[in-house]
């Protein structure tokens, strides 16, 4: 029998969010890793409101939509609160309810810079990563460096010289180059840029990730302005701060194996390669063809090391997170403006990344 055509409005719904959304959907999972780390961030969350005066955005519901635009492309806060006026698995995801009205875009994007005051995509970040170390996700000697170009929310068209110039250049021996003569009049930030000799200099940031070769899974990560040095100094930064994250989690008495970092061609630098020998991580940086004009800096010894051809393996794992980062995440051009900025949704993107990868390594619960 055919069914009716009728259209009838009903005027109450005794169905929730909650039971519309299947069991074994991945949000599920996703949102109770999301959960366990924003528990943890509470006191910090605490610290950047006031007690008295009128409520703001809830920060947990807030990062929890930041996290859907990554994880859904969506590609502006417009579109999103759309989304959450409609969407039922959003509204479930976000916690809001289906009578709760869904915030104006100006007062959502406020709102989210009061997070990036304090640091909370890098907090939450952090809290990512600790969930995937308690499950035993993350290698504590393995490690591979690399960078990406973001292009920046500015034009070429849009640098100008700087009204007050440095009396001496960034170049070698104080040589003043353009970043230290100009400036973009939108961004004054983002750098002119190029990674390759055959490419196109574009105004832009470059996004640096530190990643374990256990299962790809990101451990820190960075924005840094444009330049040739920058790949090489965050990724020593990053180095640095996850070899003290790991010294203060040793137990006394006990020790580790040697690090490993490794690293493509942009890399193999006599300096980089130093440091990292001074710092006691042994480098599996991918090589020239041997040449006067490139020249390569490991030792025999490293060259042959064991796990050399592994890393050199690995490394190409890093460069999923970039794809998924910069076309799923958006970030291929980002459209926020500023160094900071920038960094911040990096990072957040980032944890969003390491969530989709944790939900296909954890077992799901029987």
């Amino acid at each position: 029998m055919r069914g009716h055509d009728e259209q009838q409005e009903g005027m109450f719904s005794y169905i929730s969010p909650e039971k519309r959304v299947p069991p074994d959907h991945p949000l599920r999972r996703i949102r109770k890793m999301v959960e366990a780390g924003l528990q943890q961030m509470s006191p910090r969350f605490a610290e950047l409101y006031s007690a008295a005066g009128r409520p703001w955005i809830a920060p947990e519901k807030l990062l929890r939509a930041l996290l859907l635009q990554a994880l859904y492309s969506v590609r502006s806060e417009r579109l999103l609160m759309e989304q959450l006026h409609y969407n039922l698995l959003f509204r479930w995801f976000v916690g809001l309810s289906l009578d709760e009205e869904v915030w104006d875009v100006t007062v959502f994007t406020k709102n989210r810079e009061r997070l990036l005051d304090g640091e909370i995509a890098e907090a939450f970040f952090e809290q990512v990563v600790e969930q995937a170390r308690q499950q035993g996700l993350l290698s504590d000697e393995h490690f591979t460096v690399d960078g990406t170009l973001i292009e920046a929310w500015a034009n070429r068209r849009s640098f100008h010289p700087k009204d007050d110039p440095p009396k001496r250049g960034s170049g070698h021996r104080g040589q003043k180059l353009l970043r230290d003569t100009h400036e973009s009049g939108t961004d004054p930030d983002a750098r002119l840029y190029k990674k390759s000799t055959a490419g196109e200099a574009k105004p832009s940031y470059l996004g640096h990730v530190l990643s374990e070769n256990r299962h790809g899974l990101l451990v820190r990560a960075c924005v840094t302005e444009s330049s040739a040095r920058a790949e090489r100094d965050a990724g020593l930064a990053m180095l640095r701060r996850v070899q003290k994250d790991r010294d203060g989690k040793l137990r006394p008495g006990e020790q580790t194996g040697s690090m490993t970092l490794g690293g493509d061609k942009a890399y193999q630098e006599e300096k980089f390669v130093q440091q990292l020998r001074q710092m006691q991580v042994i480098p599996h940086i991918a090589e020239y063809q041997e040449s006067p004009q490139w020249p390569n800096w490991l030792t025999p010894s490293e060259r042959e090391h064991p796990g050399y051809a592994i890393s050199q393996k690995k490394r190409k794992v890093v460069e999923e997170a970039f794809g998924w980062i910069k076309f799923v995440a958006g970030l291929r051009k980002t459209k926020f403006r500023g160094r900071r900025r920038v960094d911040w949704i990096f990072q957040l993107s980032a944890a969003a990344y390491n969530l989709i990868r944790m939900i296909k390594l954890i077992p799901a619960p029987v």
